[in-house]
């Protein structure tokens, strides 16, 4: 998703709860707070010496232990706020891939891709997931376009790739 199409999403569910699913059946809390907007450029070299570069926006999401136990969740409206609020100080990519940082004692760290969301009576519900690694210069390395996770040879040094 898209930064200017989640800040859509946000104008058009302004009363909505604004609630992020980080993996199946597990939400964020809701005493989360939007602690850090990212503007992240990226540029890169893989393994088969092929350059990339772009840009994404990261939005770290942390849950306050002095709220633990609040029920109530931030309302897209109070979202977009503090996110037009950012912007006015130093504007976000628009244009460009849009992640969540978050992590909890029993998940790690992680920037999570939308995977989509679920508009229900008085919630919107973002749902977020990660993105396996992956060997971008297959082509350049010979390998297979579809490897399994269990192929533990594909990739390895003196295997002619990494």
């Amino acid at each position: 998703m898209k930064t200017n199409e989640f800040l859509s999403l946000l104008k058009t569910h302004p009363n909505k709860s604004l609630l992020f699913e980080y993996k199946n059946g597990h939400l964020v809390a809701a005493n989360y707070h939007i602690t850090e907007i990212k503007n992240i450029t990226v540029d890169s070299i893989d393994c088969g010496a092929g350059t990339d570069f772009w840009k994404e926006t990261i939005i770290q999401l942390w849950e306050s232990p002095e709220e633990k136990g609040k029920r109530d969740y931030m309302s897209a409206n109070k979202a977009l706020d503090i996110l037009n609020k950012v912007d006015a100080i130093k504007p976000m990519e628009k244009e460009v891939e849009v992640k969540f940082e978050y992590s909890n004692p029993d998940f790690h760290t992680a920037q999570l891709f939308v995977h989509g969301y679920e508009v229900r009576a008085d919630q919107m519900i973002m749902k977020l997931g990660v993105e396996r690694t992956d060997c971008k210069a297959k082509e350049t390395c010979g390998i297979p376009a579809e490897i399994s996770v269990e192929d533990d040879n594909a990739c390895t040094p003196g295997g002619g790739c990494c």
